[in-house]
């Protein structure tokens, strides 16, 4: 199914487009549905689509030889999956899954190309979305290195949070756990201590914030970091 106007604005990066760029990618771009866990890129894999998430989000994974997998970024309504296709590798070394189901809109990686390739706004754009990117890279580098658990768990709730229109993730602590790269008891003990703290409420699967500003004083610097540069680096996309 082809996507409407209202679905190219559900994605920030594509509203943030000029309109000649949107009015010429509109034809191609195609809405489709993102179920949980949906690979929507393998690691080596050639991309030959990129994908704007609107009401979904993709974790972007690093997996091991033993299969085991940490998550180092994610994306959501505020930007693009496939990076490396413009970035000239053609291929990541990370996976590409859906952690939050909903939908998006997929558009063919030479069409994207073709318009990277022009320069001018559309070139500008993705590059700043891509430093914004690699910071928040690098911070759950660090984060993963040297905060708590339960700190880390703030961080990876709020920036998903940023991604969602709802206060309400479904989500397992199994899948968070591989996400953060983890044992599952330990997410289930850091957990329970925000729930004892009220600030969510965790019950079969579905992780609900109860009082965002104080799960905010809880996390370490780390998210911070990251929501500043997204705001400094695309400021007419900045989240709720």
């Amino acid at each position: 199914m082809l996507a409407s106007p209202i679905d190219m604005q559900q994605n920030q990066l594509l509203a943030a487009l000029p309109e000649a760029s949107r009015s010429h990618w509109a034809p191609f771009l195609q809405r489709v549905d993102l179920p949980l866990g949906k690979v929507l890129s393998e690691s080596g894999g050639t991309l030959t689509h990129v994908y704007f998430p609107t009401t979904a989000i993709v974790s972007l994974l690093y997996v091991m030889e033993d299969g085991s997998s940490a998550e180092i970024a994610v994306v959501g309504n505020e930007g693009i999956v496939g990076i490396s296709l413009f970035m000239g590798g053609a291929s990541t070394p990370s996976r590409a899954v859906v952690q939050s189901a909903g939908q998006g809109l997929r558009l063919n990686a030479s069409l994207l190309m073709a318009e990277f390739d022009q320069g001018g706004p559309v070139l500008h754009l993705l590059l700043r979305y891509t430093q914004a990117l690699i910071t928040q890279m690098a911070q759950t580098a660090v984060c993963n290195r040297h905060h708590t658990l339960d700190q880390q768990l703030c961080r990876w709730l709020l920036l998903s949070l940023d991604r969602l229109q709802s206060d309400e993730l479904v989500m397992t602590q199994e899948l968070i756990a591989n996400m953060l790269g983890v044992r599952r008891e330990g997410v289930t003990e850091a957990a329970g201590r925000l729930q004892q703290a009220g600030l969510i409420r965790y019950a079969r699967g579905h992780i609900t914030v109860l009082d965002r500003h104080a799960l905010e004083a809880r996390c370490c610097e780390c998210y911070a970091v990251v929501r500043k540069e997204y705001d400094r680096l695309l400021p007419a996309m900045t989240a709720t």
